[in-house]
């Protein structure tokens, strides 16, 4: 199926793809050395003509992964849990897969296959909670002239540590909107790319993380364009509070020699709240042909905003309700894409408690 794992290297901290993870922290899932305990409890909704199955773990990744953390998944998860949407079939309600962790259960490595059938539109929402040492693998695969919407959300408890690679293969005239949400967790670090098989597809890629004391969120973004006439947006946000708070972002976008009528643009915005925090973010351009419609990208890190604090508290908002609605207004845009309002809400709301636990 695939080399096995354990023929690569185990990660350190001079390779460039971890030189900035904390690889203390990883609760051996990147060495090997984590123990495979019982499956997490998931509980996945009901959608009138989706298929939902769990099939035997001996299907190859359409894109054999270089990260030795997917490589292990791939190799130890025990099954594949495959959701189907079949072809010309508009879902109205999202899909919701709920997971839950207990630290009791030992390391999870666990597969998803997310298939969308030509003309076929869909909404998936992972959402995650609980205690997990999670290792994952979640592919999509867009038909032609589908339209999907991926929302990861990481939830977990604070002692959690979530490792996953989220790759999506976008076929012709596709279109693909990804919303990954990091809260929670002692340890995250999420791989998505795009695959584009076709001309005509497009993706939209967000990213929200609010980052508390001691907690390491980490995001490596990889969109392959090899195919012409493709449109690719990526937009992450961040915000860090707290003594040792700690986010990584990475975007690439490859634009390869094939890839002529490329339209593309990325962007990651920081906020440091606090003293000790600190944000690493790095957009990176390849591009192999000049015949491209566009390509950028931006970064900014900076500390909070005193001109819109000042301009709240000069109508009477005290500095504490000042301060969240600045927060809230940095995340609307991103939070709006969800559309979804129990979601937003949740998530606003955790945003607030975690304001609360450091003072101005």
């Amino acid at each position: 199926m695939t080399a096995l794992a354990s023929n690569y290297l185990t990660p350190g901290a001079r390779d460039e793809d971890w030189r900035f993870t904390p690889l203390n922290r990883l609760a051996g899932l990147h060495d090997g050395s984590a123990i495979a305990g019982t499956p997490m409890v998931r509980n996945i909704s009901e959608n009138s003509g989706v298929l939902v199955s769990t099939i035997p773990n001996n299907v190859p990744a359409k894109i054999v992964p270089t990260d030795v953390v997917a490589l292990r998944t791939i190799e130890n998860a025990a099954d594949i849990l495959k959701i189907e949407i079949p072809k010309d079939l508009s879902v109205t309600e999202p899909i919701f897969i709920d997971r839950t962790g207990s630290s009791a259960n030992g390391a999870t490595y666990e597969r998803i296959v997310i298939s969308v059938g030509a003309f076929s539109k869909a909404t998936v929402i992972i959402q995650n909670s609980g205690s997990a040492n999670l290792a994952e693998d979640i592919e999509m695969e867009l038909g032609a002239s589908s339209d999907l919407t991926f929302i990861s959300l990481q939830e977990w408890s604070n002692d959690s540590v979530h490792l996953g690679r989220h790759q999506a293969i976008v076929g012709p005239d596709s279109h693909l909107t990804s919303i990954e949400v990091s809260l929670g967790g002692s340890l995250v670090r999420l791989l998505p790319r795009v695959d584009f098989e076709g001309s005509g597809g497009g993706v939209d890629l967000y990213g929200l993380y609010f980052a508390g004391s001691e907690q390491h969120l980490e995001h490596r973004v990889h969109v392959e364009h090899s195919t012409p006439n493709c449109r690719s947006r990526v937009s992450y946000k961040g915000a860090l509070l707290g003594e040792n708070a700690r986010t990584v972002w990475f975007g690439d976008v490859a634009i390869r020699a094939k890839a002529e009528g490329t339209d593309t643009y990325e962007v990651n915005r920081n906020l440091l709240l606090s003293d000790g925090a600190r944000a690493d973010s790095v957009p990176n351009l390849e591009i192999e042909t000049g015949e491209i419609v566009g390509a950028g990208h931006a970064s900014t890190t900076g500390r909070f905003d005193d001109e819109q604090l000042f301009y709240l508290m000069a109508r009477g908002i005290d500095e504490t309700e000042a301060r969240r609605l600045v927060i809230r207004g940095f995340f609307a845009e991103l939070l709006r894409n969800i559309k979804n309002e129990v979601i937003e809400t949740r998530l606003i709301d955790h945003i607030d408690r975690e304001l609360g636990k450091v003072s101005p």
